[in-house]
């Protein structure tokens, strides 16, 4: 009887391994026919038969920024090259014409790799199936035709309130700054301010980060840093050494998706009980999904799937566009002394900015323009090649990812003459408007939603600061960029401010 057990196991591991080697066999035949299936496209080599490019691209994003990397393989390759990981296929695009075509056209869906990626972290819920993530393209148009009305123009001009408030708030920390003669981490201030902006306007929540503490800003950064391991290291999950952080990203991502339920639903409560309630974009949103035919369980998870994308976005890529905005200017006195002088003539010294006064602050809308070329928060996007494509003569078969890049784009000189030379003059009104390789909010259907939001907002905060602070940059730091998800400044914009003096 035991002989004839172990004879059976014994069948039964041999009958194991031969199954494993044919899968194995099986999967070096796939990984080859897609070898042979993309060869024609050109691409750094591989590092190796089973993991393609993964070696070259863990080192760069562990000891420099991919995206100079990304740079890099398009002026040595061109306008159309690959990178393979594993049996997956990208596609780097900078041809304008193939992002023009792709982008604008909804028959090509956000890919799966990255984007339905993001559904969990870590095995907890994290964007689901936001405006962000959602790949089904009748679940997005539902999503956006109710978020749409809490973004229009015209319900902006009504935020206006709001917005000088919170920069007011700003302006006080910084005349203590300048008071105590400190310096001051612009970094973390505008991320205080924007993340202030974020809860107060959309959701009616008094945060008051500048005086406050609040778990919401380190659960934030945790879960930005987590999304990139969990995106680009395919191992890091399986690394024992990162558990604790594992568990932290996990319970970071629950506390933001259980305040943001919670303020849904208290929301929710007081309409319903006829309560006043405060006309933000909470309001906005609840009310037009109320005037949906049909609201499942999952709709009301997609709105905090919603609230995610809103608070973490939100407020990350606004804050490090300010950031990298104040750094390039303190960097240049004379477009600080231009921009400056458009503020005082525009604004003079009042202290609430109305929405017309924005429209007539065209230097400072180059600035921010310039800013977002050579420092593009969210830097690229991606969709899925359902179909053979010919892309700037190469032909791209079907089932690919193709991506674009705005900071490769942006840093180009097909593109842009002197491209690492900061020149807001570039998005003067009468300049040619770049041809579809400057896209900071993407474009087509799927852009940004509330890049209006984000610029407006942009605009207060840095026409405020500009009217009341003189900037010096500490000597010594770096302007290096860091990818922690979205590209910040790795030094934080340290500076001295010092009160303008009005009388001169």
């Amino acid at each position: 009887m035991v002989q004839f057990i172990f004879s059976w196991a014994g069948q039964a591991l041999i009958f194991l391994i031969l199954v494993l080697l044919c899968t194995i066999l099986a999967y070096c035949l796939y990984i080859k026919h897609i070898h042979i299936k993309y060869n024609h496209i050109p691409g750094p080599p591989r590092d190796s038969f089973f993991f393609g490019n993964s070696a070259t691209l863990m080192h760069v994003m562990k000891n420099e920024l991919v995206h100079d990397k990304f740079l890099e393989w398009a002026k040595v390759y061109g306008s159309v090259y690959k990178i393979i990981l594993l049996h997956y296929v990208f596609i780097c695009v900078t041809c304008p014409e193939a992002t023009k075509k792709i982008l604008l056209s909804p028959k090509y869906p956000k890919d799966k790799f990255v984007y339905k990626t993001l559904f969990k972290l870590f095995g907890q819920r994290f964007l689901g199936n936001g405006l962000i993530t959602v790949q089904n393209h009748e679940q997005w148009y539902k999503q956006r035709r109710i978020m749409d009305p809490a973004f229009s123009s015209l319900y902006l001009k009504g935020l206006m309130g709001t917005f000088n408030e919170v920069a007011e708030k700003l302006m006080d920390k910084l005349s203590e700054v300048s008071d105590n003669k400190t310096e001051a981490n612009m970094l973390h201030l505008f991320h205080c301010v924007t993340m202030d902006v974020i809860a107060k306007v959309a959701f009616g929540v008094d945060l008051n980060l500048l005086q406050n503490t609040s778990p919401f800003p380190r659960a934030v950064e945790t879960c930005l840093k987590g999304m990139v391991f969990y995106v680009r290291d395919m191992f890091f999950q399986f690394n024992p050494k990162n558990r604790p952080f594992m568990r932290e990203a996990r319970e970071s991502c629950r506390l933001l998706r259980t305040s943001g339920a919670q303020w849904i639903n208290d929301r929710r409560a007081a309409m319903q009980n006829g309560d006043d309630v405060p006309k933000d974009i909470l309001t906005q949103i609840i009310k037009a999904a109320g005037e949906e035919e049909s609201m499942t369980p999952e709709d009301d998870a997609c709105m905090v799937d919603n609230f995610m994308t809103f608070f973490i976005a939100g407020q990350e890529t606004t804050a490090n566009q300010l950031a990298f905005c104040l750094m390039e200017l303190a960097r240049h006195p004379d477009l600080l002394e231009k921009v400056k002088k458009e503020v005082d003539d525009v604004i003079g010294m009042k202290h609430d900015i109305s929405y017309d006064n924005l429209g007539n602050l065209v230097y400072l809308s180059q600035v921010l323009k310039e800013t977002l070329r050579l420092y593009p928060t969210a830097p690229g996007t991606s969709r899925h090649l359902p179909e053979d494509l010919v892309i700037d003569g190469i032909n791209i078969p079907a089932g690919v990812i193709c991506m674009f890049n705005t900071y490769v784009t942006g840093r180009m000189d097909r593109f842009f003459k002197d491209p690492l030379t900061f020149d807001p003059d570039r998005f003067h009104p009468d300049a040619p408007k770049p041809y579809y390789c400057y896209f900071p909010f993407s474009l087509g259907p799927r852009s940004c939603l509330g890049q209006n939001f984000a610029q407006t907002e942009a605009k207060v905060v840095m026409a405020k600061l500009l009217q009341r602070f003189n900037v010096t940059l500490l000597l010594g730091q770096t302007h290096d960029l860091v990818d922690t998800g979205s590209l910040r400044p790795k030094s934080g914009v340290m500076c001295y401010m010092t009160h303008r003096n009005h009388n001169k």
